[in-house]
């Protein structure tokens, strides 16, 4: 070849070269431009994840919790303080957790030196409410359910240099478990991974979702709502949140104690106590925990709450299962072992989640069987089926355990469908434990999955990190005949675990039912949950009731290691408690919410739970709280700032393993630049063939 011809051909070379890296980068530059928008924006020296500049005129927000504690029900208020240090009239919306079980039943705002108190609304006729209210100048606030554990407080015409307050008041059942009581105050609305492909901007009257980071995809339609935007660093002395607790137990306790927070605790009088948080006002970057432990002689065997509402008799009992030393001899089980990998793991979350699989290992026995599965932008399997547990698969499970790394998206459906999967039945008991953060949107797909698979496995859940997603946790839990634990450090990893596998290991009651005895005989009793789950170790049966007259006892049935078990208790008497009506109400819409994951008509939900809403005066995803100011402070239709308020980034995660990508990963930019680098090479392979 002459010389001028190879120059030929490299200049053609170089052409090519050219113009497949142009088709390359116009194509990734077209899946950016379609992908979720996630921009750098300034707040007060915040580095923001979020949508433009809306959060230019946002306000400032600092959150006072006031808990009352009585046995074994809180009454918590929010209050919401929006401060706006600017000059503008602005409009500020706040997304936020709450308990998944909460029953939140009222809202007040304190505006201009008036108390406003709030009014269950239809959910559009709520919005509709405030949107009038916010044109004709007038203070508004709304409160929406985003999701059962996720919602967003709207604020409307805040003056420049004036501060509107936000109370949010709900009812909340604790938790019993192991010899202790458990109080959990989500903090943080942690960012979820968001699947499928993004739909076009938001429909007619719906601008008031609190805009997220994240685009509305047709796998989770309400993406923008749950994904507000988060402050990833300058975020010192933002947001802040104070925390007071009033905890009569009507027990002596042994110890109160708080994980992830320091604490000051007050004993007023034998069982009474007053606990704050030693440091202040904290960040809301973790959840807040409290525990407390009765003295050994003082362990409940059964509470009851009882209390009269609209002629109506509502109680909330809880009894404990057998005692140890009657539980049935462990079985051999085979043990599917499902661990999150994904991004929003890196770090302390990752720790955590290794360190619980190693206590998980060493509690096997020889006769059971396992397997470990990995998941986050794909799905990984140890080994192709559960294998026995014996010396040379446990060395080669734990290297592969001490090599997990936290990266990519959260792909957690097809892990479940895997790990339900049972392709070869070995007869034994089979248990799946899932260990994540569960920072996924697309919740409801998982519930179906779970439902609809999951056969004679049982599934539990183990929370990881700071700020887990319970509402996912304990609803996939509940959905697999299983039980949720949280570890939220490393410090709690070998108790949790231990804990766990206690449970694990003996099913206490199975096949549970309801007897109530009443007077007159014959007066029906709606019990929820409707199907009672089945009882492990440690873990109280817990029952909201409602009659016409007040039950007097109730038999409980089950099986007992396969032999039948019976246990009457009377209903004598009972603590009156506050609100113990909202709390069934709140079970009940819970148990007609599973009925959307179950195939029942979405109209025949809506109808019931929109009525169960508003007779209780609950929040709920068909009704709102909506206060409005009726006096004027200016004239309408001014120029109103918009903005959504930021939130932090969860303790212990990394912005960069987070959003180093583009979040929800939906978007196919990666893809498409592999193709168009395909199409490079292409080229080249084929000019050179040419030449």
């Amino acid at each position: 070849m002459h010389r001028h011809e190879r120059f030929g051909c490299l200049g053609l070379l170089w052409q090519a070269v050219f113009v497949g890296l142009g088709a390359s980068l116009m194509m990734a530059l077209l899946a950016l431009s379609l992908a979720p928008q996630v921009q750098a924006a300034t707040q007060q020296g915040l580095r923001l994840y979020g949508g433009g500049d809306q959060v230019t005129y946002a306000p400032q927000l600092s959150t006072e919790v006031s808990i009352r504690i009585s046995g074994a029900l809180t009454r918590v208020t929010v209050r919401q303080r929006f401060n706006n240090p600017s000059e503008h009239w602005v409009e500020g919306r706040y997304t936020f957790p709450l308990p998944e079980n909460a029953a939140v039943d009222r809202l007040r705002m304190r505006y201009a030196g008036r108390l406003v108190e709030g009014e269950i609304q239809e959910r559009q006729q709520a919005r509709r409410t405030y949107e009038h209210a916010r044109a004709s100048g007038r203070g508004a606030s709304l409160l929406d359910q985003q999701r059962a554990n996720i919602f967003t407080t709207s604020v409307a015409n805040i003056p420049p240099q004036e501060v509107v307050q936000v109370e949010i008041e709900y009812q909340q059942q604790l938790r019993w478990q192991a010899g202790e009581f458990t109080l959990r105050l989500p903090l943080v609305v942690a960012p979820r991974y968001i699947p499928g492909t993004p739909l076009p901007g938001p429909e007619e009257g719906e601008a008031l979702s609190a805009r997220g980071w994240a685009q509305d995809t047709d796998q989770v339609a309400d993406a923008s709502a749950i994904t507000p935007p988060v402050a990833l660093r300058g975020a010192d002395g933002f947001n802040g949140v104070s925390i007071e607790v009033e905890l009569n137990s009507g027990l002596q306790l042994a110890e109160i104690t708080s994980p992830h927070h320091r604490i000051q605790v007050q004993e007023r009088a034998p069982g009474s106590y007053h606990v704050s948080l030693a440091d202040g006002k904290v960040p809301a970057d973790r959840d807040f925990v409290l525990r407390w432990r009765p003295r050994l002689a003082e362990q409940p065997t059964a509470a009851l709450f009882v209390e009269q509402w609209r002629g109506q008799h509502y109680g909330l009992l809880m009894v404990m299962p057998p005692q140890a030393q009657s539980l049935p001899t462990p079985i051999p089980r085979e043990l599917v072992l499902v661990v999150d990998t994904s991004g929003s793991m890196h770090g302390d979350s990752m720790a955590q989640a290794r360190q619980a699989l190693l206590k998980a290992l060493q509690q096997l026995k020889p006769a059971d069987r396992f397997n470990i599965i990995q998941f986050n932008s794909n799905v990984h399997a140890l080994f192709d089926e559960a294998v026995p547990a014996h010396p040379r698969y446990l060395r080669q499970a734990r290297s592969y355990v001490r090599d997990l790394q936290a990266e990519g998206g959260t792909e957690m459906l097809p892990a479940m469908q895997l790990a339900l999967k049972d392709p070869r039945p070995s007869g034994l008991l089979r248990q799946v434990v899932f260990v994540t953060d569960g920072a996924v949107g697309n919740e409801q797909a998982l519930f179906q999955a779970v439902s609809r698979e999951i056969g004679d496995s049982r599934l539990f859940t183990v929370g990881i990190g700071s700020a887990p997603n319970t509402l996912f946790m304990r609803k996939a839990a509940e959905f697999g005949r299983g039980t949720f634990t949280y570890i939220g450090s490393t410090q709690e990893v070998g108790r949790k675990v231990a804990a766990l596998f206690r449970q694990l290991s003996a099913p206490v009651l199975t096949d549970v039912r309801l007897n109530w005895q009443t007077e007159p005989t014959g007066v029906p009793v709606a019990q929820a949950p409707e199907i009672v789950p089945d009882l492990y170790a440690g873990e109280p049966l817990v029952i909201a009731v409602k009659a016409g007259s007040a039950p007097r006892s109730v038999q409980i049935e089950g099986r007992l290691g396969g032999r039948l078990w019976q246990q009457r208790t009377v209903l004598q008497g009972g603590a009156a408690g506050d609100a113990v009506h909202a709390l069934w109400a709140r079970r009940k819409i819970q148990d007609r919410m599973a009925g959307l994951v179950t195939g029942e008509e979405h109209d025949k939900v809506r109808e019931t739970v929109l009525a169960l809403a508003m007779e209780h005066r609950l929040v709920s995803r068909y009704t709102s709280l909506v206060a409005v100011d009726r006096t004027p402070v200016g004239p309408p239709n001014r120029e109103l700032k918009s903005t959504v308020l930021a939130t932090r980034l969860p303790a212990g995660w990394s912005g960069p393993a987070v959003f180093g990508r583009l979040p929800g990963t939906a978007t196919p930019a990666p893809t498409v630049l592999l193709v168009g680098l395909g199409a490079l090479l292409l080229a080249w392979v084929t000019r050179v063939t040419r030449v």
